[in-house]
């Protein structure tokens, strides 16, 4: 066969080979970008999901909030509450005793109380009251938290007296001092300490009372019972995982 004629036979199939190369290469091409766009799907997924974890709240000192149940339970439970709040009366009535049997009396959860006295001028009277009870007796605090809201007046009155107030912790026989708890009414002693909570609520934006945090997370509804279950699950199995 001649030089021209084997040239004539080489270039068709030098022409396939190049075609070939040409699909491989786009072949290729195609791969690198599903490859790219797969990753790419799964970061914006992930971040996605990141994003839509509740954000915990890490500026709460629990070492300043009233205590009921152990002090290292893995479990925190936040009230934010007002003694003038009548919704507040209505949650430790019903919905608080079930978090004391279910998490609180086993040592699987510790509530705390946080004052957001923002109704009127009894809301800071009862929690100045609250807390001078608290400062002299910690475990009387709460016998005395629950008999505020047990005898709670009207909303649309100012009930929350000095001579109300004392004669209320003598009634629950409570192991205090009347005359303190009188004066330290009278003279705000705790005011910073109220104004302190008063500040920590509105860092948290909390604008409604009663409001639940489960270990620093908010809970949308304070009298959804399922939804701060929920929650604690949550943060017991977070607990576990540690």
């Amino acid at each position: 066969m001649s030089k021209n004629k084997r040239n004539s036979a080489a270039a068709p199939q030098q022409g396939k080979q190049e075609k070939r190369r040409a699909e491989q290469e786009k072949q290729k091409q195609k791969t690198r970008i599903l490859i790219f766009s797969t990753v790419a799907a799964v970061i914006i997924i992930f971040v996605a999901l990141i994003m839509l974890i509740p954000k915990g709240n890490s500026d709460f000192n629990y070492s300043e909030m009233h205590r009921l149940g152990k002090e290292d339970a893995p479990v925190k439970i936040v009230e934010f509450g007002d003694y003038k709040c009548p919704a507040c009366s209505d949650f430790t009535g019903t919905i608080k005793p079930q978090l004391v049997e279910k998490y609180v009396t086993p040592g699987k959860a510790a509530f705390y109380f946080v004052n957001m006295a923002f109704i009127g001028p009894d809301s800071e009277t009862a929690s100045l009251a609250a807390l001078s009870v608290y400062h002299q007796n910690s475990e009387a605090f709460w016998t005395y938290y629950d008999a505020i809201y047990a005898n709670q007046g009207e909303e649309s009155e100012e009930w929350a007296t000095a001579d109300y107030l004392v004669s209320l912790a003598q009634k629950e026989n409570l192991p205090i001092d009347f005359d303190l708890l009188r004066k330290d009414i009278e003279e705000r002693t705790y005011e910073s300490e109220l104004q302190r909570d008063m500040k920590l609520a509105e860092d948290s934006k909390v604008t409604s009372t009663p409001t639940v945090f489960v270990n620093g997370v908010k809970v949308d509804k304070a009298f959804d019972i399922k939804a701060i279950d929920s929650q604690v699950q949550i943060a017991l199995d977070s607990a576990d995982a540690k």
